[in-house]
């Protein structure tokens, strides 16, 4: 990938950020939910390792050094049960498609474009089923990716 311009470059460190981030929140919430959850667990973690790890190479591969993770993440309500846990994934997946979308305003590589509209779309399809388990109406946002 060829170099990028720095606007470019620091949303796609957002994006990397947010999916840092949400990784550390399916990790937290594991603990508070249900077993009847997990194979959305999974597939978040899943999915969420391979986007970071997609995202880390493109910044390698454009000559940026890929920023690491926190060593924690301050949630923006404590966790203490079912309720809160379901609220905070869905919030962590709500914050990757802003991030994401904003890759898809500051970019022209095409490569990147896809990715981040993929990333977008899947955290939105993701956050919605968050959202519904959490009883948040409406579950599906106009406009996935605006703040």
């Amino acid at each position: 990938m060829k170099s990028l311009p720095q606007d470019t470059v620091d949303a796609v460190q957002a994006a990397l950020g947010a999916e840092h981030a949400a990784l550390w929140v399916y990790g937290l919430v594991s603990a508070f939910l249900p077993a009847a959850y997990d194979k959305g667990l999974r597939e978040g973690v899943s999915v969420h390792r391979a986007r970071r790890d997609v995202t880390a190479r493109q910044l390698s591969a454009a000559g940026v050094e890929p920023k690491p993770a926190e060593a924690a993440y301050l949630p923006p309500e404590p966790v203490d049960g079912e309720k809160s846990a379901i609220a905070l994934v869905a919030t962590a997946e709500t914050d990757t498609t802003i991030a994401w979308r904003a890759v898809l305003d500051r970019c022209d590589d095409a490569e990147l474009r896809a990715s981040a509209l993929e990333a977008l779309t899947e955290s939105s399809i993701r956050a919605t089923r968050w959202r519904g388990a959490a009883g948040v109406t409406p579950a599906v946002p106009s406009f996935p990716g605006q703040p």
